[in-house]
């Protein structure tokens, strides 16, 4: 379910007294027997000023930005911690994984670190194994982070079967060589670059932690 856009009413008042504010010039025009000199300059005033409205809603149409659309993940919301994890880790990932819940546009994260799923939490996807595809082996193997703004546009979405089926947008962060952070958003362009580099911060200090393990 798609959420509606906030600003649509407001983007489309100028091109709504623009066509208003012409038509009742023109039924003024149509309805005046005898036109005078001022009215005939007040007319053309008025047609000026409606095609500027008009013209205006259309460039906010086209140009001002809109909320990307969100939609609710299909999917249980859960918290899970693979077994035998140290009580100082869970505290760091409960920590990390609270924090992007309620900061960004992430409803999904995912933590594999040595090839063990370390947490689930928000949303869950069906399946609770993480085989790394082409897409997380790359940011594994490279050691850097993918951003795909809009999973739907991609084939090898289906890849992430361990995040909702629904998911818009997704993250691959890199925690050093041995793991990467999975984030999955409600929303396609979600994260902005503060964002990105906000997540690529909680994955460095994760991984120092990590490593103390």
């Amino acid at each position: 379910m798609t959420k509606s856009d906030p600003n649509k009413v407001l983007r489309q008042l100028p091109l709504v007294a623009g066509g208003l504010a012409g038509t009742l010039l023109m039924v003024n025009r149509l309805l005046t027997e005898q036109i005078t000199d001022s009215q005939a300059r007040s007319d053309a005033l008025g047609v000026i000023v409606s095609a500027l409205l008009i013209l205006t809603g259309l460039l906010w149409q086209q140009v001002q930005a809109r909320s990307p659309d969100s939609v609710k993940l299909i999917g249980e919301e859960g918290f899970e911690f693979a077994p035998d994890l140290p009580e100082a880790v869970k505290i760091e990932l409960a920590w990390a994984s609270r924090l992007l819940l309620t900061n960004t546009a992430t409803r999904s994260i995912v933590i594999v670190y040595q090839g063990k799923v370390l947490l689930r939490r928000g949303i869950l996807g069906i399946n609770p194994e993480v085989k790394p595809g082409p897409i997380l082996q790359r940011v594994l193997d490279k050691n850097k982070p993918v951003y795909l703004v809009n999973l739907n546009i991609y084939p090898g979405r289906i890849e992430f079967d361990y995040l909702p089926e629904n998911t818009q947008g997704v993250i691959c962060q890199p925690i050093g060589s041995q793991g990467v952070l999975i984030l999955g958003a409600n929303a396609p362009r979600s994260y902005t670059k503060q964002d990105e580099n906000w997540v690529e911060g909680i994955a460095d200090k994760l991984e120092n932690t990590l490593n103390r393990f």
